[in-house]
């Protein structure tokens, strides 16, 4: 096994166990906060500061492993996060509804930090094998998108309660990621501008001139901003507004979730196969066919394919958008333009999850929809004009 093969298999296996973790705060966030929050409207709270946690903590979390490096950076944010779980459980038990808001955004900031595993497999490889390395990272969601539900399904094994069950066993979980990420072998990547004056660290608005580079940060940030405003507003719409089961609701976005990820599967060969834009356009498509699905009806059949296809133009867009990234900034800038891409892209989540709750109670899921439609724009404008145009060197 080469190193490369190693330090993606312990990358995915690491990634299960982050995204277990968010799986089982999103999916018992509301539930504990309507059982312990002080007012009703408060409850969805917890979720709202996990999300708000990933987009404050990205660009913390690039500079710390800036200073630090990767694997200290991951080792210790696995660590903290299963910190955060078991704090979880004592606000629990407690009754403290401002000690559990503490701990979902904890595990928001943890969670910052893992989003640069898909970075630290894109360093682990060849340039024209990026692609496929980050897609492959994206895998471990898939277990962690089964493995989440299925540890509150299981908790009571853990604990008198199912929720604290699942919250030890994920505590468990995030203990174990440190241990595979202390196996790490990043490689070192050269940043001694000293002996490579041409490889100096350029401003951001230099950076920025790069048409590639505006184009990734956009993909990125709108295929995840327009995912995150749409899935949230989703369950509301259908279970609150439309009278649609909680069992067909829970269905519709099990497949949405298992969409975002199964592409992973061949979406890093396409991009190696194809390059990033094609993939990022197909990604496009997919969003365009989803609000048309979205707008033809609010039957369960239209909630379930409109979720799909997001899930898969999630993926397109991100994972295009990302390899992208990787091919514009020189090594001497990657913790600050990663830490750009990631405040950009999760900040834009936040707001979308913050926006979609209001903007569905007071005008409805059309709107919601419709909304969206300026930022899939931007992104066709900006395929448009980079169509024959070669990359800029950096």
């Amino acid at each position: 096994m080469t190193i490369a093969t190693r330090n993606l298999s312990l990358l995915i296996g690491a990634q299960l166990a982050f995204v277990s973790g968010s799986v089982i705060t999103v999916t018992m966030g509301g539930i504990i906060g309507a059982k312990i929050a002080p007012s009703a409207s408060i409850a969805t709270l917890p979720v709202s500061l996990m999300i708000l946690g990933t987009a404050l903590g990205t660009i913390p979390a690039s500079r710390i492993m800036q200073a630090l490096g990767r694997k200290t950076g991951f080792i210790g944010a696995a660590l903290a996060a299963a910190g955060a779980m078991l704090m979880a459980e004592f606000a629990i038990k407690a009754s403290l509804f401002w000690l559990y808001c503490i701990a979902t955004t904890c595990t928001g900031v943890t969670i910052a930090f893992s989003q640069q595993f898909r970075f630290a497999a894109a360093e682990s490889v060849p340039l024209h094998r990026a692609g496929l390395a980050i897609s492959l990272i994206l895998i471990g969601s898939i277990g962690g998108a089964f493995l989440g539900p299925e540890l509150i399904a299981q908790g009571e094994r853990f604990s008198d309660s199912a929720f604290l069950g699942a919250l030890r066993a994920a505590a468990g979980l995030f203990c174990i990621a440190a241990i595979l990420l202390a196996c790490l072998s990043l490689p070192k990547m050269i940043d001694d501008t000293d002996e490579h004056p041409d490889q100096a660290a350029r401003g951001l608005r230099e950076i920025a001139q790069n048409p590639y580079f505006l184009l990734a940060v956009l993909s990125g940030t709108v295929g995840y901003g327009v995912m995150t405003y749409i899935m949230t507003a989703t369950p509301v719409s259908m279970h609150v507004h439309d009278g649609h089961s909680l069992t067909d609701t829970a269905e519709v976005i099990r497949a949405h979730v298992l969409a975002m990820y199964v592409p992973s599967l061949f979406s890093g060969l396409l991009i190696t196969r194809f390059g990033e834009k094609p993939i990022i356009t197909l990604g496009l498509i997919a969003y365009v066919i989803t609000l048309g699905a979205a707008l033809a009806g609010q039957q369960v059949m239209h909630y379930a394919i409109s979720m799909i296809l997001l899930g898969v133009g999630w993926n397109f867009m991100f994972v295009g958008g990302t390899t992208l990234l990787v091919s514009t900034y020189r090594a001497s800038e990657r913790f600050r333009v990663q830490g750009i891409n990631d405040a950009a892209v999760f900040g834009t989540s936040a707001l979308g999850s913050l926006l979609a709750g209001t903007l569905l109670s007071s005008f409805g899921w059309t709107t919601v929809v419709i909304s969206t439609v300026p930022a899939l724009v931007a992104v066709s404008g900006m395929l448009i004009w980079l169509k024959g145009r070669p990359a800029a060197k950096i």
